[in-house]
């Protein structure tokens, strides 16, 4: 399979250059210059929680985020052409350093999926020792998508060992035949060490399989596709998509706290600029596998759904959330969504994706009950 590493944002006055890998020949190592350019400018300490007036404005284009800590790196990943890398040492600030991929999709996408442009909804997930980027390959309304896996040892561009390889697909959904749409996957590893994948959006709502923690593929031994959550009225087994927005379901994440799973999810329009409603909705389950009841005992599957997030203010439609849980299995918890800035986000539904989603890192708090409640952003003041 291919390797890539990543292709850097250099400093301003030096060249950057791609420096990728094809199967059975490697990149060559970093000049001193070259790993220099790549380490992280200092941060101050102590941003987080400092005062609005001393925050940075949005961090913008940064749609569907995935957020990991790696050392004393926070990373963010969202889509983009080649899939876009920021980093942060202190949630606050973030700097665009670079692509995982030398180009915008890999090499084999237009043969699974004609049309595709860049990969959406890339998720990181950590288990036997590696990093797992999933993501999707798609065009916008289609049911004609796949689910690709990358793998790394490090996400720390300045390590040698740093390369994603490639790993091709591991997941399609094909129209008229699947009851899913195979895109917005993630990773939950439960508590036996075991990793799980979830994904979905519309169509017969979100879906989960066993993982072989070995490869990151789907279990060949386990094939059973366990269906999680949908919206009221829609049904999980239907192999029909629905273009109304009141049935959208979509961009799964499941995190363990206490004695449950909580399966966060979104609602409604993500890409309407300033129009926009997404919204995050959670339920939980003392079982990875569901059900799923929201906190007025309401099964997923039927519509469930406790509100975290929605739109305030002059933020539209925050959604397709990512977890961070910081410093051990107590937390601190974050949230990481992207949302729409309503003073600077056009609304074209014709250029669905051209519209810029900037990136929100919350706090997220525990309530009586053990049902999360998501904080002021710690990144970022509206202006």
């Amino acid at each position: 399979m291919p390797g890539y590493t990543t292709r850097l944002l250099l400093p301003t006055g030096v060249a950057a250059v791609a420096l990728f890998t094809l199967a059975g020949c490697r990149a060559p190592s970093q000049s001193a210059d070259e790993s220099a350019a790549a380490e992280p400018d200092a941060i101050p300490e102590g941003a987080v929680g400092k005062p609005a007036a001393d925050r940075p404005t949005d961090t913008r284009d940064v749609p569907d985020p995935t957020i990991m800590k790696h050392g004393d790196t926070y990373y963010v990943y969202s889509t983009g052409p080649g899939i876009e890398i920021r980093r942060s040492r202190d949630l606050v600030d973030w700097e665009l350093i670079g692509t995982v991929l030398p180009d915008s999709t890999p090499t084999w996408a237009q043969q699974e999926v004609p049309g595709t442009q860049i990969p959406w909804a890339p998720e990181l997930a950590f288990f036997n020792g590696k990093y797992h980027l999933y993501f999707a390959l798609s065009t916008f309304g289609s049911q004609r998508s796949v689910l690709g896996l990358l793998t790394n040892t490090t996400l720390d561009p300045a390590d040698p060992a740093y390369e994603w390889v490639d790993q091709g697909k591991i997941l399609e959904s094909i129209p008229g035949q699947s009851t899913f749409n195979a895109i917005d996957g993630s990773v939950i590893v439960d508590t036996e060490g075991q990793p799980w994948l979830t994904w979905g959006s519309f169509w017969g709502g979100i879906k989960m399989r066993k993982l072989d923690a070995a490869t990151g593929r789907l279990s060949q031994t386990d094939t059973a596709l366990h269906s999680l959550a949908t919206r009221k009225g829609n049904d999980p087994n239907t192999h029909s998509g629905k273009a109304d927005y009141s049935q959208s379901i979509e961009g799964p994440y499941i995190i363990r706290h206490g004695d449950y799973y909580y399966l966060f999810v979104s609602w409604d329009a993500c890409c309407l600029g300033a129009e926009s409603t997404y919204n995050v909705r959670v339920g939980r389950s003392r079982s990875v596998t569901g059900p799923y009841l929201d906190r007025d005992g309401v099964d997923m599957l039927e519509g469930g759904g406790t509100l975290v997030l929605a739109g305030y203010d002059q933020i539209a439609g925050p959604g397709h959330s990512s977890i961070l849980i910081d410093g051990g299995p107590q937390g601190p918890f974050y949230i990481a969504h992207h949302y729409v800035n309503m003073k600077e986000g056009p609304s074209d539904p014709n250029e669905p994706l051209a519209i810029p989603r900037s990136l929100h890192v919350r706090p997220l708090y525990w309530a009586f009950g053990g049902w999360p409640i998501a904080g002021e952003p710690v990144n970022a003041e509206l202006k």
